[in-house]
């Protein structure tokens, strides 16, 4: 029956993720609740398991309908990969409890941000050059790779915002760069947690499949409905995200 619940919530996850990332909001405290006696990083290792198939799967549909800047996305997801794996090499030998109560500040800052700049992401228009926008999105990369391996909640959801903010992009186009990206992050912290043990592989093919199916439902209502669409999940997401960092901070 575990495995059953673990599914259903790997589906929503996947489905979320898709669409504007934060699918760990639903699937990590789901594994947390349903195997309280399992180390964090192997639970940490079950959810990346299930995530880098959905946002795989995710990213080759938007790349069919969505032109994405390879010229920038594919250095990001490089650097992407390197930071992933040096966070969650890092998360192994120190904790990052200190991030827990900083965290839902920055989000409110980022929610408070989109809400108010109302044509934020609506139009695709991308300013920087070539060169200038490879090296942003490399740096972006870089940073929210380290972060998804050390710590993770929201990283989808951060890349999206930076991708709007920084390099122009509507939230279609950065949603669907953000698969790319995340993609790279979720295979490199992954390869850690196998390396190191903390996979259980039992449960990595169910949460697999079922990660799959919810992210493809997600990345179809996404290319369905376009930028309006992903901003207003983007902007439920987030608020989700505050309520869930915020209470696990300073709450629980």
């Amino acid at each position: 029956m575990e495995l059953l619940w673990m599914a259903v919530a790997s589906l929503l996850a996947g489905f979320v993720d898709a669409i504007v990332g934060g699918g760990g909001l639903i699937l990590v405290p789901a594994l947390f609740a349903l195997l309280p006696n399992a180390h964090p990083a192997t639970l940490l290792g079950i959810n990346k398991s299930a995530a880098v198939w959905g946002t795989a799967i995710a990213a080759v549909q938007f790349s069919r309908r969505v032109t994405l800047h390879l010229h920038a996305m594919v250095p990001a997801a490089f650097c992407g990969l390197v930071g992933a794996f040096a966070g969650a090499w890092a998360v192994t030998v120190i904790s990052p409890g200190f991030l827990r109560k900083l965290l839902p500040f920055v989000l409110l800052a980022v929610l408070a941000y989109t809400f108010i700049k109302k044509h934020l992401g609506q139009h695709h228009a991308p300013t920087l050059s070539h060169r200038a926008e490879a090296l942003a999105a490399g740096g972006i990369g870089l940073v929210l790779g380290f972060y998804d391996g050390f710590f993770g909640p929201g990283t989808g959801s951060f890349l999206v915002f930076l991708f709007v903010r920084w390099l122009g992009y509507d939230f279609l186009h950065a949603s669907a760069s953000a698969k790319l990206v995340n993609t790279a992050t979720n295979f490199a912290a992954l390869s850690l947690f196998a390396w190191k043990g903390h996979v259980w592989w039992n449960y990595a093919l169910a949460l697999a499949v079922a990660n799959i199916a919810g992210s493809v439902i997600g990345a179809r209502l996404a290319l369905r409905h376009g930028a309006g669409f992903v901003r207003v999940m983007f902007l439920i997401v987030v608020t989700a995200l505050i309520l869930k960092t915020g209470y696990d901070a300073f709450v629980r």
